[in-house]
């Protein structure tokens, strides 16, 4: 990949970069065709990162199809695919790992000890290798898209982030390849979530500016549905994810839930004209 990166850059191509872990679907789609609008050359990794997966989580059965993703690609005129095997990227005596303090142990952070640091850590080799002009991510990971741009911010790296917006099933549940392990009872039930992003964004539109207030009838409306066990709702600061007391500019309104065995996030970005940037 570093060879076929350095012939590029002696060619004067610029490059965009679509990191994900496979299961690929519309969301991932959406970056990879507007790297392909942008760019001379595309590049999409697919690795399953070991290091962000905690004790009792789902990395030996996240979703793999290789086949699927690689015709996906295909499809949309991705110019390379980088798939590195585990032993590759951590190989034996491996000691080293990035972590973007304060913005690593809140909203999923406090749930997932070391989480972030895995991320951080694998974008950081990724960027390292595939040196793009433009790397790709989508806001439904809204907390994850803070840390790295404000790691590449901070480490000088010479690229550009870009985040758009979340893509969605026509119920409003955030597109992710972990919805494959929804129940189809369970798959109703997830449209929820959206709900009650919406009624938040209901509630401000009316002038609530509260966060207790929207917090709270977040919380009635997703405890209706008995699949769903709230992780958290918090109403932060979407630049430096730290809760805010009344609401006013920009909110970022982050949740995780539990839907039967499956956690699910979304978020909601709200700006004080009430404009929906999701």
């Amino acid at each position: 990949m570093q060879r076929i990166v350095q012939d590029l850059r002696r060619r004067k191509k610029t490059i965009g970069f679509v990191p994900t872990m496979g299961a690929l679907h519309t969301g991932h789609l959406s970056l990879i065709k507007q790297a392909c609008k942008e760019n001379d050359i595309v590049i999409v990794s697919i690795f399953v990162n070991p290091a962000q997966f905690g004790s009792g989580e789902d990395f030996r059965r996240y979703p793999r199809n290789l086949k699927v993703d690689a015709l996906l690609c295909r499809n949309e005129g991705v110019d390379f695919i980088f798939y590195p095997d585990a032993a590759d990227v951590y190989p034996k005596g491996y000691k080293t790992y990035v972590i973007v303090e304060q913005l690593s142990d809140v909203l999923c952070g406090k749930f997932r000890p070391g989480h972030f640091k895995g991320v951080a850590t694998i974008v950081t080799k990724l960027f390292n290798i595939v040196q793009p002009d433009i790397a790709y991510f989508g806001q439904k990971d809204a907390q994850q898209a803070v840390i790295i741009q404000q790691m590449v911010k901070d480490l000088n790296m010479s690229l550009k982030i870009k985040v758009l917006p979340i893509i969605r099933e026509p119920d409003g549940l955030a597109m992710s390849s972990r919805n494959a392990y929804l129940s189809e009872q369970e798959r109703k039930d997830a449209a929820v979530l959206h709900q009650a992003l919406r009624k938040a964004q209901d509630l401000i539109k009316r002038g609530t500016t509260n966060p207790s207030k929207i917090i709270l009838a977040m919380r009635r409306i997703i405890r209706r549905k008995e699949s769903a066990r709230i992780q958290y709702i918090e109403i932060v600061d979407p630049d430096e994810l730290k809760p805010v007391k009344k609401i006013k500019d920009r909110v970022l309104i982050a949740l995780a839930v539990y839907v039967g065995k499956t956690r699910l996030i979304d978020n909601l970005i709200i700006n004080s004209n009430i404009k929906n940037t999701n």
